[in-house]
């Protein structure tokens, strides 16, 4: 057996594809030959990446507004007949501690986090159950089982994500879908926007001493994505260096 990755054929929708994490994805699945949809809410990263991936569908929709979701899932269908994995990455920070949280900071995180992966999800199934095959892989965070100073929105939605992929595996495996998470840690705008102390420190809790590139985590999103992980289904994968440990 080949665990050589190989997406011909398969169409592949990445959120928040444009930038960090979800640039790397696109070009790895762009890579291994899949027919690949780029969503992202930016018009001009979306464009800047998708003239560098000849071939990528734009997908310009904000993943929080259901209508948004399923006009793109609309044209992917329409565009390439199927559906065959789905990648929720799309997120966002409004870092406060909890009594500076507004309404706003709270209810946009997990728009575009927990409500995005649902819309994404509930969108996509429906293709992906009349085929008998499916991949969706949730990008969740060490901070949804952990927490961190200033990010209780992020961490309820991250932690969140966990429980809808596990609940959404047992719900889906029957069709030969299935729902898996990775919690990476990996060089991002997100990150970059860290104060120097801050990041010196979650650094210092690394056992190997670095956050990841982008480009490291495609690899286990390319597996769990792949036709021979068809037998792993409602788990979370650290991408993170060790800190899990």
């Amino acid at each position: 057996m080949s665990l050589t990755f190989d997406f011909s054929g398969r169409t592949v929708i990445v959120t928040g594809g444009a930038r960090g994490i979800g640039r790397a994805l696109s070009e790895f699945f762009a890579a291994a030959g899949a027919t690949l949809a780029v969503a992202d809410v930016n018009a001009e990263n979306l464009a800047e990446v998708t003239t560098a991936l000849p071939g990528a569908i734009p997908l310009q929709i904000d993943v929080s507004d259901a209508a948004s979701v399923q006009a793109g899932i609309d044209d992917v269908m329409a565009r390439t007949g199927r559906i065959d994995v789905v990648v929720n990455n799309a997120g966002i920070l409004r870092d406060r501690v909890v009594w500076k949280l507004t309404d706003d900071d709270w209810q946009a995180v997990l728009g575009v986090h927990l409500t995005g992966t649902f819309n994404m999800t509930r969108a996509a199934v429906p293709a992906m159950r009349e085929q008998g095959y499916g991949r969706i892989v949730n990008v969740t965070s060490y901070t949804g089982l952990h927490g961190n100073v200033g990010q209780a929105n992020y961490a309820a939605a991250k932690a969140g994500i966990i429980g809808f992929t596990r609940t959404t595996a047992k719900e889906l495996a029957r069709f030969g879908i299935t729902v898996n998470a990775i919690s990476p840690n990996a060089e991002t705008d997100m990150v970059a926007s860290i104060p120097a102390d801050k990041l010196a420190e979650l650094t210092a809790q690394i056992p190997m001493a670095r956050f990841s590139a982008p480009s490291e985590v495609a690899p286990a999103v390319g597996f769990l994505a792949s036709e021979e992980a068809g037998y792993i289904t409602g788990i979370v994968v650290p991408v993170d260096g060790g800190l899990s440990i």
